[in-house]
Order: structure tokens, then sequence, then C-alpha cells
């Protein structure tokens, strides 16, 4: 029987099957909710080979490790080797921090990533009036090169993957890490960092920016030339879309305002001479797994497949490895609760599940108390063993691609890649990525999402259990971790003696010499490099910076 007749019979078995069996009891037993995933797709009772019958397996599915990568980059995914488990960490001074960094390590973890406090996030040191109150409390503070060498003495540089979440002023921190790697005799081919080098991601949903998006862009594409051309093992960009998600975007616009970033930084790179098919293999997504198990696993599979053919039919690459699209994944912190934080233990293991599902290659999870405060380290340990038991309890790595084949898996993937092609097509309308931010029109999207997701919990309408159903009696109280306030004085102590104690002359001239830098058209990371040997600080250079490039103002979206 050939294929059309098989569809013809199935169509009048399905339609045999609604009528007969499926009608009379919803009849008897109604259905008590309307079913639809997070980003409002509506999902069907069954799924049949007729929800996916237009699709050509070779284009579209495939082989894992072939293009277009739908099923995994990677031939036989965590068969020969996990993916790198690590956590975001980073809390007071440089010396606190490292000593959490130590013990994750301790526990298993073959990465990890630094989180930088608010201060340093925007370019100011610890002693800037601005700083007050919020010295290492988000995030370890990194005002100096010396601060950076405490920060990462005793790591085993060459052996775990260093996440770096610093932003707007990541070329700082990058030469920061070069010069201590050299310092401790480690070759730049011997590190694995990844840089959360996306600055677009800023504009729209976090709005940790410093400059406008032109000299931000200027100084991406920096970074990721200098990564290209001397840390061939490191990865110069992870492109963000799960602050995009936290911020209130769903899974499709998650992806769409990802991919459409991703394509002005390639963009940016080809624009500056660099080859794709050099750098397209370094480059890293960063998503978020939500709420939806099975629209967050589908979400993954049809981003990657829409990478490959951005990278092969847009930029023209020719090297399958610069089609890959590389995951970096993470549960969702927006997903946590205050009430009931011990339930947030089971809210991140299934999301960590549909991580691994979706093919994940770098994954760190929220702990249960990250709703309240900076996680206690008894529940990083807890987040760090979710994601262990996952890899050698579960099964679930034991072949590649479980879901693949899966016709409800396979119709959510196909109707995202379509939903999020509506997207891409917008906003290419409206001039690109960052005209689109400059206009407000992906603030805008993302915001009435995130109003919506909100009226929903409000209403009941999506349960969010010991919230708004099923609600303790007697809300426990954990113990939340704080940040010592001493630390913000002695870490200004160390900074003054550390000024103090410099060539005020030579560094009074590589100020300059940035300056006038910032002003040309060279790559600024020589530059940078110099100017932290000689131990010019964070906000010294990012102040120089503010003079040349101004600062970035936001744009009302309403």
């Amino acid at each position: 029987m050939d294929e059309r007749k098989i569809n013809q019979k199935l169509k009048k078995d399905v339609n045999q099957w609604e009528q007969n069996i499926l009608k009379p009891h919803v009849s008897q037993h109604p259905e008590n909710e309307d079913f639809v995933t997070v980003s409002g797709i509506p999902i069907k009772p069954l799924y049949t080979p007729l929800d996916i019958e237009h699709g050509e397996y070779d284009k579209e599915l495939g082989f894992p490790g072939d293009y277009p990568f739908t099923r995994g980059v990677i031939p036989n995914m965590y068969r020969s080797r996990l993916w790198v488990m690590g956590q975001f960490a980073g809390y007071g001074s440089a010396k606190e921090a490292n000593k959490r960094y130590r013990y994750l390590i301790e526990q298993g973890q073959n990465g990890f990533g630094i989180a930088f406090d608010l201060p340093t996030q925007l370019g100011y040191d610890s002693d800037h009036p601005l700083a007050a109150g919020q010295v290492g409390q988000v995030g370890v503070a990194v005002s100096t090169l010396e601060d950076m060498g405490i920060l990462l003495e005793g790591i085993p540089l060459d052996q775990v993957q260093i996440r770096v979440i610093a932003n707007a002023p990541t070329v700082i921190i990058l030469a920061m890490i070069v010069v201590e790697a050299r310092r401790r005799g480690f070759h730049l081919s011997d590190l694995h960092l990844a840089l959360q080098n996306d600055i677009l991601k800023e504009y729209t949903a976090r709005g940790n920016y410093i400059f406008p998006p032109d000299p931000s862009m200027r100084l991406f594409t920096d970074a990721l030339e200098y990564c290209t051309e001397n840390l061939p093992n490191s990865i110069p960009v992870y492109f963000c879309g799960y602050q995009m998600r936290e911020a209130g975007a769903n899974a499709i616009q998650e992806v769409a305002f990802t991919l459409a970033h991703a394509t002005a930084y390639v963009k940016a790179g080809i624009d500056r001479g660099l080859s794709p098919d050099r750098f397209g293999p370094n480059l890293m997504f960063y998503f978020g797994c939500h709420r939806h198990f099975f629209e967050e696993v589908a979400k993954i599979r049809a981003a990657r497949r829409l990478w490959a053919k951005i990278m092969k039919e847009k930029f023209g690459a020719k090297n399958p490895d610069a089609c890959k699209l590389h995951l970096y994944a993470t549960s969702s912190g927006a997903t946590l609760t205050a009430q009931e934080p011990y339930n947030n233990i089971v809210r991140v293991t299934l999301q960590a599940l549909a991580a691994v599902l979706g093919g994940a290659e770098v994954m760190h999870l929220a702990s249960m108390d990250e709703a309240l405060g900076i996680p206690a380290q008894e529940s990083v340990r807890i987040a760090i063993r979710t994601q262990q038991i996952i890899a050698h309890e579960s099964g679930v790595i034991d072949t590649a691609d479980p879901l693949g084949g899966s016709y409800y898996v396979e119709y959510l993937t196909n109707k995202i890649e379509e939903e999020v092609k509506k997207y891409i097509e917008k906003i290419e309308e409206v001039g690109g990525a960052i005209r689109a931010i400059e206009v407000g029109y992906t603030q805008r999207e993302i915001m009435e999402s995130a109003y919506r997701y909100q009226k929903e919990e409000e209403s009941g309408k999506r349960v969010v259990i010991g919230v708004n159903k099923f609600r303790p009696e007697q809300e426990v109280e954990p113990t939340v971790f704080r940040v010592d306030p001493a630390i913000e004085e002695d870490q200004k102590d160390r900074l003054k003696a550390f000024k103090a104690a410099r060539d005020q002359q030579v560094a009074h001239r590589i100020l300059q010499t940035i300056r006038n830098a910032a002003s040309g058209r060279q790559n600024l990371m020589p530059v940078l490099i110099e100017a932290v040997t000689a131990h010019v600080t964070v906000g010294e250079i990012c102040d120089v910076l503010r003079e040349v490039y101004g600062t970035y103002k936001e744009v009302k979206p309403f």
C-alpha cells in the first residue's frame, strides 16, 4: 500500500476514533482546562503521522551530528561524553567566591559561571558612590587584576570551562583573565572560556548596558576577533535567549529574538573580515528551560534546525561545524517560587531533563532557594547532584535524541519553527535586530508576553503549585544566605591600596592610549591587556570609554 493510501486510511481511522471513542468519553468526563503550551500553541489530545506528514526526513530531521542537526550536533550525544556540568556562582569578595568555585569542583563540576556584582557589570569600581550597598551582593566584586588573581587562585584553568557573565565590560574582564593565565604559565590555547558577550539582550531585557548599541557592537567584535585569533578553544560569545525568557518572552520569542541577535553578531564578524567558517564553530547559544516540558524540548530542536539553515543559506558557511547550534542550557529562575521552596527541586529537575532530552552541551541549574537570595552551599550541592542523577541513573543518555520521531514533539518542533520564522521576517521588515531594539519593538513584544503570562497566573488559568493552588497552611521559613556587609569596606580598602602602589604616570598614560584607540578603529584588546597589566581598574577604563562613546538611554517601548 502506497503512502497516500496509508494516510487516507489513517485519516479515516482517526476520524472514527474521535467520533466513536473520544467524544463519548469527553461528554461524560469533560476536560477541565484549555490545553496550550506556554507560548499559546493549542495541544490536541492525540498526534499521529498525519500531523507531520509533509515533513521530509532527510531535510527536516536527518541524523544526529549531521545537517540540519535537528536531532543534535553530536552523532552519539552523551554516550562518549556528558555535558559540561556547572553552576552560576559568585558573591562577596574574590576570596569568598574562590572558595565556592573550589567547592563546586570538589563536588564533581567541570565548569562554572562567574557571576559579577552589579557595579562590576556596569563598569564601576567598588569605591564608586553608585556602588554603595551593592558591592558583592549579586555576584563577586572585581575591580582590579589583583581581584582576578584571587578569584582564580588554585583553579585549573586548563581543565574547567569558565563562563564569564560580564556583558558590557566583557573585553576588560577577558583582558584580566588573559594576563592572569599568562602569569600562571598557561597558554591561551589551554583556556576554555565562554563569554556572555551578548550586549543586545541587555537592551531588550536585562538593562545592564553601558554604551549605545553601535560602540557596544564594536567591543563585541573586538573580543570575537581576538578570541578567534588567540583562544581557539574558547567561546567568544554565547547568544542569550535566557534573559529575555526570564523577562517574559515565550519560547517562540526566545528563539526568534536570539537568532535575530545572533545574525547581527555574525554579520558584524563578517564585516570585520572574519570567516564564518572559522569563528562559527566556536559560537554558542544560551536558552532557559521553562515550565512546559515538551515545548522546551521542541524549542531546542527547532532552534538548531533554523540556525543551521541561517548559517548555510544566509551566510554561506561551508564548514558543517559552523552550522551547529551549540547549546548552554539552564533551568528557569523565573519559575522558582519563594513559597514552598523545596518544590523548586522538582521544577528544576524537570527543566534539566528537558535540556538533556533537547541535547544541551553545557548546563547549570538554579538552586531551590534562588527565589530568596544567593543560594546556600547545600542548595548548590543539590543542584549539582540533580544533573549527576539524570546523567548516571535515569537512562535518558543511552541513545541520541530519544524523543525524536514522537509525533507530538515533531509537530511542536515544526510549529515553533514556523512561528519563529514569522518573527524573524518581522524583525527584518523593521530593519534588523538593532533597529528593532532602537524602535522598542523587541522590548514591547517581551513586555506584552510577560503581562499575558502574569495575568494567567493571577487568574489561576496557569497553575503554580504552592502559589495559586494547593497553598500550604503554614509557610516554610528556610535559611537565607546573606553576604557579610563588611566585605564592601574591605574591598574599598584593598582597592585604595592597589591604586596607591602602582606607577601613576604609567596608569595615566595608558588611559590616554585607550581614549585614542577607542576613538579610532583598531582592536582594543591589546591596549586593554596592557592597561590591566599596568593596574588600571575596570571603572577607570569604563569611564574613559563613557567619555568616548557616551551612555545608552533606555527606549520606552510604549
